[in-house]
């Protein structure tokens, strides 16, 4: 393309890391937990009421495992036991499985490590809860390679994907042009044809995640398998010059 970068902001969620994957071994070790302590259920079957409630209350909601436990019969499935034990075994076994599990693609830190030493502005714009996504940056790893200004998500910022505005801010927020600026994204409709519209330079990010085979209403300006791709499109196109 040839035109200059001023900043490339990443989506989080199945851009940087698989959210799919971890959640899904995640709940696997939430309803573990809760089995282990008296939860008398076959644990596929409570995986499938947990992926209900989550469909139904959606994945921010914050008592999944308490309304997991509302919708089963009590003398069945936890007869004599304090609720609050269940459900706090829940939650244990889904945060532990952030501490031992919840890790980066492989070649992010690779890519981010080369990108610090280029004069460029590296950033996030995710939709969701502010503290739940920053927490996920800190467990990731991946914090200290983005500015600390250059973070926006959406519920800190009261607008959501795909509204354009999201971006408009981030932009006029760090000075620059969004015609200067690259967005990397799973999602089409929610990252990449609201970024189209504003002239920026996206970047779909085709991992075989939730995504993947999603359609929006405009075509990326790059497709990539890995970040190896990426790497490679901004020293051909951007005439950056990374560090191996």
């Amino acid at each position: 393309m040839g035109s200059k970068l001023s900043a490339i902001l990443f989506d989080l969620d199945d851009t940087l890391f698989s959210t799919s994957d971890f959640a899904e071994r995640a709940r696997h070790n939430a309803i573990r937990t809760m089995i282990a302590h008296g939860l008398r259920m076959d644990e596929e079957q409570a995986y499938r009421e947990l992926g209900e409630v989550i469909a139904e209350f959606s994945s921010n909601y914050g008592n999944h495992f308490d309304k997991l436990l509302s919708r089963l019969p009590r003398e069945q499935c936890w007869p004599g036991i304090n609720p609050a034990i269940l459900i706090a075994a829940g939650v244990i076994g889904y945060h532990e499985t952030k501490s031992l599990e919840l890790r980066p693609f492989d070649d992010v830190q690779r890519l981010l490590r080369r990108l610090v030493t280029a004069p460029l502005i590296l950033g996030i714009v995710s939709a969701g809860l502010q503290i739940k996504q920053c927490e996920k940056l800190i467990r990731l790893g991946l914090l200290p390679y983005f500015r600390s200004d250059a973070i926006f998500i959406s519920e800190q910022i009261g607008i959501g994907k795909p509204n354009p505005k999201l971006w408009t801010t981030a932009c006029a927020a760090l000075e620059v042009d969004p015609r200067n600026v690259m967005y990397v994204g799973d999602n089409p409709v929610q990252d990449i044809d609201p970024c189209n519209r504003l002239g920026m330079t996206t970047v779909r990010s085709r991992r075989g995640t939730r995504h993947n085979d999603a359609a929006g209403s405009s075509a990326a300006s790059y497709e990539i398998s890995s970040f190896n791709d990426l790497a490679l499109i901004l020293t051909r196109d951007f005439g950056l010059t990374l560090p191996d």
